[in-house]
């Protein structure tokens, strides 16, 4: 006789946006978040919680992070990666800003909205660049 033990699965599941909106004068604008606790620049992202799907959570996540509201748009790709030793998933979509205004928190003290290229210049991680491409190629799609 076999017996099977259900797995538990270590990956971390988390959610986010490339946050983008319309300007006058450079004609698209990308927000960076900046969290203190590691220091780096990167898109609108989160753990998802109970019951939640992933693009709740993403929309959710926006706006604790940046205190704008979102539409959200195409899907992007989901990236994978290993954070504290552990697996993670971040599934990600195109979201443009609607209304809001940023408050400094515990977990982001400070956002920027850039131009693309100064956007990809700014990001910490490479992987994020490849999100910010991605968002550029679906918005000249639609």
């Amino acid at each position: 006789m076999t017996i099977t033990h259900p797995t538990h699965d270590p990956t971390v599941l988390a959610a986010g946006c490339v946050l983008w909106r319309r300007s006058s004068t450079t004609g698209l604008e990308i927000c960076l978040v900046h969290r203190p606790k590691y220091d780096d620049w990167s898109h609108p992202k989160g753990k998802l919680k109970r019951n939640e799907d992933a693009l709740q959570c993403a929309l959710r996540e926006v706006r604790e992070e940046t205190g704008h509201e979102a539409a959200p748009g195409a899907r992007l790709p989901t990236t994978h990666y290993v954070a504290n030793g552990q697996p993670k998933r971040v599934d990600y979509w195109a979201a443009e800003a609607t209304t809001g205004t940023f408050v400094p928190n515990d977990e982001v003290d400070h956002i920027l909205w850039l131009s693309p290229t100064a956007a990809a210049t700014r990001l910490t991680q490479p992987r994020d660049r490849e999100l910010l491409a991605a968002l550029l190629q679906s918005l000249h799609t639609t």
